[in-house]
C-alpha cells in the first residue's frame, strides 16, 4: 500500500466490533445454554480464529454479514476437537481458550502461526497450574503450542504482576471450572470486558477496587450454568483510534465516529487526546449490553506533548502506536513509561514503533518500558515494516498523510486481522 499527504477528511463513519468483546461473546455463548445473537460482530481473521476453534469442539456457529449465532451447549458441552486447535495469529483466543480448556474433561492441544508461537505464555501457564490445571508448553520454552489435559481445579487467589486482561480473564473462565472462590487482583485496572459479560449471562462475578489505590480484584464463583444472550457489539475504540488521530492530525478535517465503545478501562486515548489539546466531542452516549457507547466528534487541532504513564497505560496500551505517531507530530516531547507489555504484542512494538518513526525522521528513543518522542518536525515519506504486525500498519498509514512525499506500507494486508476493510474507510472521508 502506497500512501502521501492529504488535506480535508470529513464525514461520518463507523468502525468494526470491539474485537475483545467479539471475542468473549463467541466464547461465552459456546458455554451457554441456548442460541447466543451477536450483532455487529467483528469478521476480523483473529475473532474467526476463535469460530474455528469453537466449531471444532462441536459448537454450531453460523454467520450472516455481521451477524452470528452460538448454538451453546453449556459451560461442561464442549467435546474433544479431532485435530489441534488452530489458533492463527490471535492471542486473546490463545489465552482465554486455555482458561476454559483447562477445565474440560478431554486434552487439547492450541497451536498458531510462527509469531503466536512465539509470544510468551508462562503469564497463563504459571497461575492455572496453581489451580491445579495440567498445562505445559509442548516445546518447553513457555509459548505455544500448548497442551492441557484434565485437571481437578481449585480456586486461588492470584496477585497478577501484570495489568493484563487476557491474563485475568484465562484465570476466571478456569474458576467456572474451579471448587471455592478464584480472585485476581492487579496492579491497575485492565479493560473489564469478561466481567462486564460474564455478568450478564448469569455468572457470580464480582470487582472491587482497593480504597485509596489503584489495585482491583476481579472474583468468580463456579455455577451450574450460563444462559444465552442477544448482544450488538459497539464500535472497537481501537479501530476508532486511527480516525481520532486522523482527524487530529490531518489539516481541515471533521470526522465523527459512530457508536463507539468508551469503556473507560479501554478508553485512555480519549484522555490522551484531550490532555494533547485535542478537539473531541462525545455525543449521544449511551449503553448497550452494559458497554458504555458514544459518538466520538474530531477536528483538527494543534497537539502538544505530554506524559503517559501509571495506570492508564492498561487502558491504551493497543493504541499506543497511533498515540506515538501523534506525538511526533505535536509541539513539544512526549514520554511513555511502564509500557513494556508492548514488548508481547504481535511484535516488540517498542522496537517496531520506534524503528518506523526514526525510518520517517522523527527523533525518538526506546526505553525499557516505552519510549520518548521528540514532536515537532515534518515526518517524511518512508518505507514502513509492519512485520504483519496490524496496529503497526494502521498507525503508520496514519503518519502517511501527514508525511512529505510518498510512504510505503510494506505487507498492509496484516490489517485484516482486525479491521478488513480499514483502507475503504478512508474513502468515505475524501
Amino acid at each position: 500500500m502506497e500512501l502521501s499527504n492529504i488535506t480535508g477528511l470529513k464525514g461520518k463513519i463507523t468502525v468494526p466490533g470491539d474485537k475483545s468483546i467479539s471475542h468473549r461473546a463467541v466464547m461465552f455463548g459456546a458455554l451457554a445454554k441456548g442460541t447466543t445473537e451477536i450483532h455487529h460482530f467483528l469478521n476480523g481473521a483473529d475473532c474467526l480464529s476463535t469460530i474455528d476453534c469453537f466449531r471444532n469442539m462441536g459448537i454450531e456457529i453460523k454467520e450472516k454479514e455481521t451477524s452470528v449465532y452460538v448454538h451453546g451447549k453449556g459451560l461442561h458441552g464442549l467435546s474433544k476437537p479431532s485435530c489441534t486447535l488452530n489458533v492463527g495469529n490471535s492471542g486473546t483466543t490463545t489465552r482465554l481458550i486455555s482458561g476454559i480448556l483447562a477445565g474440560q474433561s478431554f486434552e487439547t492441544t492450541l497451536s498458531g502461526d510462527d509469531s503466536l508461537n512465539s509470544r510468551p505464555m508462562k503469564r497463563i501457564i504459571t497461575p492455572l497450574t496453581q489451580m491445579g490445571a495440567n498445562i505445559s508448553s509442548v516445546a518447553g520454552n513457555n509459548c505455544a503450542p500448548l497442551f492441557i489435559a484434565p485437571g481437578e481445579l481449585h480456586g486461588i487467589h492470584y496477585d497478577s504482576p501484570v495489568a493484563s486482561a487476557q491474563v485475568k480473564s484465562s484465570i476466571l473462565l478456569a474458576g467456572l471450572y474451579a471448587d471455592g472462590e478464584t480472585s485476581v487482583t492487579e496492579p491497575a485496572l485492565s479493560r473489564n470486558h469478561t466481567e462486564l459479560m460474564l455478568k450478564e449471562f448469569g455468572a457470580p462475578i464480582r470487582s472491587t477496587f482497593e480504597i485509596g489505590g489503584t489495585k482491583a480484584t476481579a472474583s468468580v464463583r463456579s455455577c451450574e450454568e450460563l444462559y444465552a444472550q442477544q448482544i450488538t457489539v459497539p464500535g472497537d475504540i481501537s479501530s476508532a483510534a486511527y480516525f481520532i488521530a486522523a482527524g487530529l492530525l490531518v489539516p481541515d478535517s471533521e470526522i465523527l465516529i459512530q457508536n463507539v465503545g468508551i469503556n473507560s478501562t479501554r478508553a485512555g486515548i480519549l484522555k490522551i487526546c484531550e490532555e494533547m489539546g485535542g478537539d473531541i466531542s462525545l455525543l449521544h452516549e449511551h449503553t448497550s449490553a452494559g458497554e458504555p457507547v458514544a459518538d466520538i466528534l474530531v477536528r483538527t487541532s494543534k497537539l502538544h506533548g505530554t506524559t503517559i504513564e501509571g495506570a492508564i497505560i492498561p487502558t491504551l496500551i493497543d493504541e499506543i502506536p497511533i498515540i506515538a505517531v501523534m506525538a511526533a507530530a505535536a509541539e513539544g516531547t512526549t514520554f511513555i513509561r511502564d509500557a513494556a507489555e508492548l514488548k508481547v504484542k504481535e511484535t516488540n512494538r517498542i522496537e517496531t514503533v520506534t524503528d518506523n518513526l526514526k525510518a520517517m525522521g522523527c527523533e525518538v528513543l526506546p526505553t525499557n518500558d516505552g519510549m520518548v518522542i521528540k514532536g515537532g518536525s515534518k515526518l517524511k515519506g518512508a518505507t514502513i515494516h509492519t512485520l504483519l504486525d496490524h496496529r503497526i500498519a494502521m498507525a503508520f498509514s496514519i503518519a502517511a498523510l501527514i508525511a512529505e512525499g510518498n510512504t510505503k506500507i510494506l505487507d498492509s494486508h496484516c490489517v485484516d486481522v482486525s479491521y478488513p476493510s480499514f483502507y475503504d474507510t478512508f474513502e468515505q472521508l475524501l
